[in-house]
């Protein structure tokens, strides 16, 4: 009994004991967690009896003994120090992922916990899907791994690891390790722990602390790791260090470093810990720092770079970020994560994907925060001004693009940077729209036409006014209004010629004097289009003996026709037979006018020859339709394609570019066998020799100019209604009839641009395409069709391009549309760049990154060889149901019941089929705005909301019923204020201060009026 009772009291004095120590142990962690928040909060006055792990260790080997492992002890204490809110549990068989990094060359993924080290098959499904390989025993417990890359040996990585003894540890792993070469039937798929001792390794103390972040800078060529050490708080050194005992590159700070980071572009070592203080070091100067940001008022936990914008991204315990740059060293931005209570979702981890510009952060979630940029040029709506674009030119010799909106207002940007240089406001008076421009040869001026026939000439680099054509007193409202400027050679200093076409269809020469500030019109080539639509091919020209003070390149002339045939001029149908754009030719040889009409006539003056002909009539090569629109065949531009003997030569010896060569478009549609994308057989002997190279500039003196091959006669093309291009010769011989390749059906062709060597052709049309074509071997007689090759077609508008131009030297093409919006993209792959007037500059340089506008959703199409598709593709796309029409057709007869139909008696209704249509887009751009704070310097933020305008009242819907189909029949010639049809645009309104919507009154259609 004795004994027993002695047993006992034994075991209740060691549980007494065991509770007390428990007691103690709560109190230990209690102080500890105080302190940890303390120095978390800035509070903590370092004293001598400041808990630190050993004395931690101490404390808890002298209440519980040695029976306490020192791995649980240091596990427990990292979870402590890294959330002091959280439950402990010594019954914890789980063990902490500490970090992880991919294996280059054993395409694998490396993670280490605290004890051990897994390399994991990733890629492997089913049952292999836990295949993984768990390298054990390890001397202390691991923080922090990366990879060290090694191009230039296969099978075997290297692998740095960082443990809380202060140790960088080398391990190197081969594939041999793993069994990897062996064949897939004999792969053990169960897991493997393989012994620690059988690997390579290498291990030097550096750190007298815990061994925070570990990294590999390829770009220096060495490894650095950073502790909570205040002596040794950075370690910046060569592989080779390892092996020896020899010094290494040092850098303290007070209370060490808990992570860094290197800027290549600024050649800076970011670090930042405890002391809340961020330092810029240089990898070779360790003494000290080469600058300083304070801000912070929590521990610093992780620092990322942004390469690209130079800027670094830190992260406090607090969940704060602040980002700076690192050039100015200045505070750009701070936001919070406001996710969670004070002691949970703690971030753990921080990365910045610079493909995607996006920051992501890791904790029991994970977080995207996009960068503003990259929110402007994915969701909001580009505007470049509040109305419609105009028009657009490119001063090749100052790098500016010049716009003008249906509002009057001139802009003039850098397209470099994408920043505005100057406005003009109101050019031509209050009120008065300009509806043309054009830049001279020299770049040092452009000249603008107004709706009411005034021009005045501008210096392009000050925007001050230089000289007017003032109105003239008997012109009526919009009689001479301007569609198209286009300056001429003079052949005298200081003098001005400017061509100009009025929508009449009346072209004029404008000439202004050195001393003179008024501009004159000093002749007018007669209307011809009667006397060609009479029958005759050609008509005689007499130049006019009318003495001129200055020699002009095209000269004064007259008909030579019978004077009975001026009667034609009087029929009212002549006004479809208008002018409806020209283009000039003037080279060697060669002093030529070409104009299309709107009924697809073409018309060519020669004042060589002294002639003026009609080229061609598209109803005499197909056939005559009674149900199409007279204007079915329009020409909306129309551009003389011709090869001067220097780039004829230049375009033998290099080509331009190769849709192999060309980059892909990075999108769905251009991967191989995608539905978007057109492959044909490879044509035989012919030489793929297309792309948008940078142009050199042309040698008139090229001592091998005797040997230039001979030009070959102009080519003319023109963009139809009817959605097709067509090249003729000079004769009038159709050589090509092309419908371009788009997602959707036939659209309607708005402008034509080429390059100075004439080896590409641009197009855009009413839908917001681009279709991007190869003519360079195509100008080499025999023109052969199938040398001409469309390459790539992309979506840039969700409206109608009216114009769009390519700038040679940087590869890019810029667009215009009557959205408001003047965008930039990449020529190659047809990527977008962005829009002038945003507030990012722009980024010329061909990147990897693949962005669409928010109006955008079709991806770029890139055609590898030119399809029999494109060529037999005459159907029209399936119809669809469409509502609206249903609903407008549904109205009436949701107001009055109808009488039901007798026995055996079939209402033909035919309702269904009547709401039927083509697939449609959206023929209006969105309206957006922005819900946070848009002040300069915002780098990242949240995502904008779009709102659709809907009509308010039943007051502002449109007509229905009979008044609608009325107004619908009369939608061709009809006035639509702020859109377009597919059609030939009318007159607008000229009253542009005021955009007022008219109010219709719908009662009449609802409720009709009873007789009396």
């Amino acid at each position: 009994m004795d004994i027993s009772k002695e047993k006992h009291f034994n075991m209740a004095l060691q549980i007494s004991n065991f509770k007390k120590a428990l007691n103690r142990f709560e109190k230990l962690v209690e102080q500890t967690a105080t302190q940890k928040r303390d120095e978390r909060a800035g509070l903590f006055i370092h004293k001598e009896d400041a808990i630190d792990y050993d004395k931690f260790y101490a404390s808890v080997q002298k209440l519980f003994g040695p029976d306490v492992k020192d791995q649980d002890l240091k596990r427990f204490y990292r979870k402590l120090c890294n959330n002091t809110d959280a439950f402990a549990d010594w019954c914890e068989d789980t063990s902490w992922i500490t970090g992880c990094d991919y294996l280059l060359q054993l395409k694998r993924i490396v993670a280490t916990t605290e004890r051990t080290i897994i390399v994991w098959d990733y890629k492997a499904q089913g049952s292999s899907q836990e295949n993984y390989f768990v390298i054990k025993p390890m001397d202390h417990c691991l923080l922090c791994v990366c990879v060290v890359p090694l191009p230039d040996h296969l099978c075997r990585d290297d692998i740095l690891l960082g443990d809380d003894g202060g140790f960088v540890n080398r391990f190197t792993v081969n594939s041999d390790d793993f069994g990897i070469k062996q064949a897939k039937s004999k792969r053990k798929l169960q897991n493997q722990v393989l012994d620690s001792k059988n690997f390579k390794s290498v291990k030097r103390k550096l750190h007298n602390d815990w061994v925070m972040k570990i990294r590999y800078i390829s770009a220096l060529n060495c490894f650095g790791s950073c502790s909570l050490d205040s002596n040794h708080s950075l370690v910046l050194e060569s592989l080779k260090r390892l092996e020896d005992n020899l010094p290494v590159r040092e850098f303290s700070m007070p209370r060490g470093a808990n992570t860094f980071c290197y800027c290549v572009k600024a050649n800076v070592i970011v670090t930042g810990g405890d002391d809340k203080v961020i330092r810029l070091w240089h990898p070779n100067i360790s003494t000290k720092p080469v600058g300083k940001l304070v801000g912070h008022m929590f521990s610093i936990t992780e620092i990322v770079t942004n390469e690209k914008d130079q800027h670094i991204v830190s992260l406090s315990s607090a969940k704060v970020f602040r980002v700076w740059d690192i050039q100015t060293l200045s505070l750009l931005q701070v936001f919070h994560d406001s996710q969670g209570g004070p002691g949970d979702m703690q971030i753990y981890s921080m990365i910045y994907d610079a493909n995607h510009g996006m920051l992501i952060t890791g904790s029991s979630v994970m977080d995207m925060y996009p960068l503003t940029r990259m929110i402007q040029d994915t969701k909001q709506v580009p505007h470049t001004h509040e109305r419609e674009i105009n028009v657009m030119l490119y001063n090749k010799y100052l790098h500016q693009v010049l716009t003008i909106c249906s509002e009057s207002i001139i802009r003039v940007w850098e397209l470099e940077t994408g920043l505005q240089v100057y406005q003009i406001l109101d050019p031509h008076g209050f009120n008065i729209e300009v509806t043309s421009a054009a830049v001279d040869e020299s770049g040092f001026f452009f000249a603008t036409g107004a709706y009411n026939g005034t021009v005045r000439i501008w210096d392009f680099g000050s925007g001050q006014e230089m000289k007017v054509l003032l109105e003239g007193k008997d012109w009526k409202e919009e009689e001479h209004c301007l569609q198209r400027l286009v300056f001429l050679k003079a052949q005298e200093k200081h003098q001005h010629l400017v061509l100009a076409l009025e929508r009449n269809g009346t072209i004029k020469m404008i000439q202004g004097k050195e001393d003179d500030i008024y501009l004159m019109v000093i002749w007018e080539l007669p209307d011809v289009v009667p006397f060609l639509q009479d029958g005759k091919h050609a008509v005689h020209l007499r130049v006019s003996t009318r003495d001129r003070n200055m020699a002009i390149p095209f000269p004064d002339v007259e008909l030579i026709v019978e004077r009975n045939a001026s009667q034609l001029s009087n029929n009212p149908a002549m006004d479809s037979l208008r002018v409806n754009c020209i283009d000039l030719l003037q080279v060697e040889g060669y002093n030529l006018i070409a104009a299309g009409t709107l009924n697809g006539m073409i018309i060519l003056w020669n004042f060589v020859t002294s002639t003026v002909k009609k080229v061609c009539r598209l109803e005499d090569y197909f056939p005559v339709n009674p149900d199409l629109h007279p204007k079915h065949f329009k020409i909306n531009d129309i551009l003389f394609l011709f090869r001067t003997p220097e780039c004829a030569r230049r375009s033998s010896q290099d080509s331009i570019c190769s849709s192999s060569q060309c980059e892909s478009s990075k999108g769905p549609q251009s991967s191989k066998g995608s539905k978007q994308s057109i492959h044909d057989s490879e044509v035989k002997g012919e030489q793929t020799d297309v792309t948008v190279g940078e142009q050199q500039p042309v040698d008139k003196k090229h001592p091998g100019s005797a040997n230039l091959p001979e030009a070959q006669p102009p080519i003319l093309v023109t963009a139809h209604e009817d959605g097709h291009l067509r090249l003729w010769t000079l004769e009038g011989r159709l050589l090509k009839d092309m419908l371009p390749f788009t997602k959707h059906s036939a659209i309607s062709l708005t402008s034509l641009y080429t390059d100075s060597c004439t080896r590409i052709l641009l197009a855009g049309n009413v839908e917001g395409h681009v279709i991007l074509c190869n003519i360079s071997s195509f100008l080499d007689p025999p023109h052969d069709e199938k040398k001409f090759r469309q390459l790539l077609s992309w979506r840039a508008h969700s409206l109608e391009i009216i114009q769009v131009i390519y700038v040679e030297e940087k590869q890019v093409v810029i667009t215009a549309s009557i959205d408001g919006s003047v965008r930039l993209w990449h020529a190659l792959n047809g990527h977008y760049c962005g829009y002038f007037g945003q507030r990012r500059l722009f980024e010329l340089s061909q990147t990897s990154d693949f962005i669409l506008p928010c109006d955008v959703t079709e991806y770029p199409i890139e055609i590898k060889e030119e399809s029999k598709f494109t060529e037999k593709q005459k159907y029209e796309y399936p119809l669809i149901f469409d509502r609206e029409k249903w609903r407008k057709m549904s109205s009436m007869s949701l107001l009055f019941k109808r009488t039901p139909p007798k026995a055996f008696e079939v209402e033909q209704d035919f309702k269904f089929f009547k709401s039927l249509s083509s697939p449609k887009i959206r023929r209006y751009p969105l309206e957006g705005f922005v819900t946070e704070n848009r002040e300069a310097g915002i780098v990242f933020g949240s995502l904008p909301i779009y709102r659709i305008s809907s009509p308010t009242s039943l007051r502002f819907l449109p007509l229905i019923g009979v008044e609608a189909q009325k107004d619908s029949s009369d939608g061709i010639t009809g006035k639509k204020k702020g859109g377009h049809v597919q059609h030939e645009k009318v007159s607008r309104r000229r009253s542009l201060k005021k955009n007022l919507v008219p109010q219709i009154n719908l009662a009449s259609s609802f409720f009709p009026a009873i007789p009396k």
